[in-house]
């Protein structure tokens, strides 16, 4: 089966999943009306009565979630994007299918408000659980090799090659890494599976049957990036590029002007007034609820590092954090009290022979950190937030990164948008300070949620926690 008729396929696969899931929930909130409301002297219809009714439902559910676009395939959609998009899409389905109902039936068919309360909330649930079962299965086939898109990346750079592991390692994805195209601007190391120049990208797609072009060329001039596009023009594939810093810091740009010359403004990247106080009121009860939640997990652990090795249980580390200024931030003790007698301060590697044997526990698991809620209670520090830094290396980085001190206008987290993608321990900081800026341009509630779940599920599958 060609390509095109399996994405067909999934996608009326998934057209059926919503409007099956739709029915289901507006049958379950009818017997669940049924259930709570049926007493002597009420008299509920049968269902029969509702089939008009469940009809518009369905169908204008349907075309809420086609002009949402959620029938359009986005690869790397978290499911809590998808959650949000189902949720605000199944709200409005449900006030439009009412408004219709309501003029096309007016005064002729009994219209309880909780049973269409109950359907638009079991809406909500059965869609997002067909859809989970929906992606699993198409993941699965991906993972298998089916219907995956072939990919060629531009560029032979560390760029280039993070791209080219990121396909590798992310099967789900659907994607099919067929290697590396040389630009003539930059060298090719050894070892790294090139097919050919960029000069030769119209063969190469023909060749290969490429569905999508990666192009991993951050430093590159803007006509070189041009040059390359113009060179897919002829094939109808997908074309994306890795973006630079600047246009990862001016993600939203407007025109204003300066006493009649026009100006472009940068988003401010501070957050200011409503959105400053959200922020706090969220971390404030989110993190005085994990504070007590864990206080005696936390308590058990200080326990065990004072059985094993002498000194203290808490380390109190000085780290720079909202505006570049020093806060003392508290970790449970992984290492001896003298591991930094000999070597100076210095990143912490795999095995690192300065653990203790219940540090390195706490630090694959990243239990050490679970004291950094006092930090955010407190107000040094925030749930997510770009991660604070020793002042000798932030000396170090503002030297030599381009706009590195504007992480620090937002304040530091105990978790981040770098740390969620893989960008931990040691690894780029050039690329770390990329994603830092990216979420303080960007910052909404809705991303410190989605940042928070996806650090649960990456503590037990995190490589670089160490």
């Amino acid at each position: 089966m060609s390509k095109q008729r399996l994405r067909l396929l999934f996608t009326l696969a998934l057209v059926a999943s919503d409007a099956s899931m739709t029915a289901l929930a507006f049958y379950a909130g009818y017997l669940i009306r049924r259930s709570t409301e049926a007493r002597p002297g009420v008299a509920i219809p049968p269902f029969s009565v509702y089939l008009g009714m469940m009809a518009v439902q369905v169908f204008v559910m349907v075309i809420v979630f086609f002009l949402a676009k959620l029938y359009h395939v986005k690869r790397a959609r978290s499911r809590v994007d998808e959650f949000y998009a189902i949720f605000a899409s199944s709200s409005v389905g449900t006030l439009v299918a009412t408004a219709i109902t309501s003029f096309l039936y007016k005064g002729e068919l009994d219209f309880p408000r909780l049973m269409v309360v109950y359907a638009w909330i079991l809406t909500i649930v059965f869609v997002t659980f067909g859809r989970l079962l929906h992606g699993s299965l198409r993941s699965l086939l991906w993972r298998r090799g089916i219907g995956c898109d072939r990919v060629l990346v531009v560029g032979t750079g560390d760029v280039a090659r993070l791209l080219l592991e990121k396909v590798q390692h992310a099967p789900h994805l659907g994607y099919q890494a067929l290697g590396l195209v040389a630009d003539g601007s930059q060298d090719v190391p050894e070892g790294v599976p090139v097919l050919g120049t960029a000069e030769q990208l119209p063969e190469l797609v023909e060749r290969y049957e490429v569905d999508e072009v990666l192009i991993g060329l951050p430093e590159a001039p803007r006509e070189r990036i041009l040059d390359i596009i113009s060179k897919c023009d002829r094939s109808r594939i997908g074309i994306k590029v890795y973006p630079d810093v600047f246009q990862i810091i001016a993600s939203e740009l407007s025109i204003g002007d300066l006493n009649g010359l026009p100006m472009l403004n940068v988003r401010d990247v501070a957050l200011r007034g409503w959105r400053l106080a959200l922020k706090r009121a969220f971390d404030l009860v989110v993190g005085s609820a994990a504070l007590v939640f864990f206080s005696p997990l936390m308590l058990l652990i200080a326990l065990l590092i004072k059985l094993e090795s002498p000194g203290p249980a808490l380390y109190v580390q000085e780290r720079m954090g909202l505006d570049a200024k020093p806060f003392p931030m508290i970790k449970f003790r992984t290492m001896r009290v003298d591991a930094e007698k000999e070597t100076g301060p210095v990143w912490a590697k795999p095995n690192d022979p300065r653990c203790t044997r219940i540090g390195a526990i706490l630090r694959r698991y990243s239990l050490d950190e679970l004291p950094q809620l006092i930090n955010v209670v407190l107000g040094d520090m925030s749930l997510v937030g770009p991660r604070p830094e020793r002042p000798v290396f932030v000396e170090q980085f503002r030297q030599s990164i381009p706009r590195y001190m504007d992480r620090h206008r937002e304040k530091a987290g105990m978790t981040g948008w770098a740390q969620v993608n893989g960008l931990r321990g040691d690894t780029s900081i050039v690329e770390r300070t990329k994603y830092d800026l990216w979420y303080v341009e960007n910052w909404s509630l809705l991303l410190d949620i989605k940042i928070l779940i996806r650090t649960l599920f990456r503590i037990f599958r995190d490589p670089n926690a160490y």
